[in-house]
């Protein structure tokens, strides 16, 4: 069995060692994909990726191509909803592996344009905002070149399953079964309230077109990069789909499916804070109290509030990095 691993950046290095080391110590024939270089995903039968759903959703933005099964790691006992593998369970996981005790969820991408240029493909949503928030944005839908509606909304989202219980979710959007052969189509707070999340199938080329605005409107890949957009975005299903691997026993798409509509049900008496804060953790993984200030742009305090708060629920935990012994960083429990 040949492996090879990743990590997101350079923050993954100290996971991506211990990684190795752990591999290394079971003659598991292992190699780094360096500097951006993933050739050697093609030559592969596994991909390890140090790190949590951000790595993930990295990874599938930089291979454009086809790949080996992935599976997550993380430096910790939180499974996330995209990684799996606690570190500390990797000897165990590994014998699994050899012997293929393990099964492939294939779950297809978003291939974006933007004003006609194609950017790297999506994994969970694309959404379309006005830079400065509290602003409508008026569009055009189109599915397969005819006009769906003419709207003002605060924002568009376009989803995959596999992104239907993430942003798309939080938007009102419907949660959708991983394998489903479909997009989904949430306005964001529009302001005709007939305008229901769409489900469409995935054969079709969905635009949002027309797009205008007071400020000038961004593209979001995944909740992570922004683009400026001026007048069309383009979604199609991508060439390639993302393939993740699932060691049985472990949490399925239905079993996560069901936390996230506990969630749901919990968010709604939250405080926009710990909303954000939660959101923030879920597409960048594990954070410490600084790097969520800098993300979010909260105060100090209300982060320090809003984390007791997540910690007393139980959503959030927190940890000793293994990067940094002085360092406390926290992550979602779900």
């Amino acid at each position: 069995m040949k492996i090879a691993l990743a990590g997101a950046d350079s923050r993954d290095g100290a996971l991506l060692s211990q990684i190795k080391k752990t591999l290394d110590s079971l003659n598991v024939d292992t190699q780094v994909m360096k500097d951006g270089n993933y050739k050697l995903c093609k030559e592969v039968d596994l991909v390890l990726l140090a790190g949590g759903d951000r790595s993930i959703l990295d990874y599938f933005h930089k291979v454009e191509s086809d790949s080996a099964p992935v599976l997550g790691i993380y430096e910790s006992d939180s499974t996330g909803f995209l990684a799996q593998i606690d570190v500390r369970d990797l000897e165990i996981a590994t014998s699994r592996l050899k012997k293929s005790d393990y099964e492939v969820d294939e779950v297809f991408r978003l291939a974006v344009k933007v004003d006609g240029r194609e950017v790297e493909p999506v994994l969970n949503d694309v959404a379309v905002f006005p830079s400065k928030s509290a602003i409508l944005m008026e569009h055009v839908l189109k599915i397969d070149g005819k006009d769906i509606w003419h709207d003002n909304s605060d924002g568009v989202i376009v989803s995959t399953p596999t992104g239907s219980t993430a942003y798309s979710m939080s938007a009102g959007g419907p949660m959708v079964l991983q394998r489903s052969q479909v997009f989904i189509v949430v306005s964001v707070n529009s302001v005709d309230n007939t305008r229901r999340p769409m489900v469409i199938p995935n054969d079709t080329t969905l635009e949002i077109a027309d797009i205008m605005s007071r400020y000038h409107c961004e593209v979001v890949l995944d909740g992570g990069s922004r683009l400026r957009i001026r007048k069309i975005l383009e979604c199609y299903k991508h060439q390639f789909p993302a393939r993740l691997v699932r060691l049985m026993g472990h949490s399925s798409a239905t079993s996560l499916m069901a936390k996230k509509v506990k969630l749901a049900e919990d968010l709604l008496s939250m405080p926009p804070s710990a909303k954000l804060i939660l959101k923030t953790l879920e597409y960048e993984g594990a954070l410490s109290q600084k790097d969520l200030s800098v993300r979010t742009m909260l105060p100090e305090r209300t982060i320090r509030l809003s984390l007791s708060h997540l910690l007393n629920l139980g959503y959030v935990k927190k940890k000793t990095s293994l990067r940094d012994a002085r360092q406390r960083i926290y992550e979602l429990r779900i």
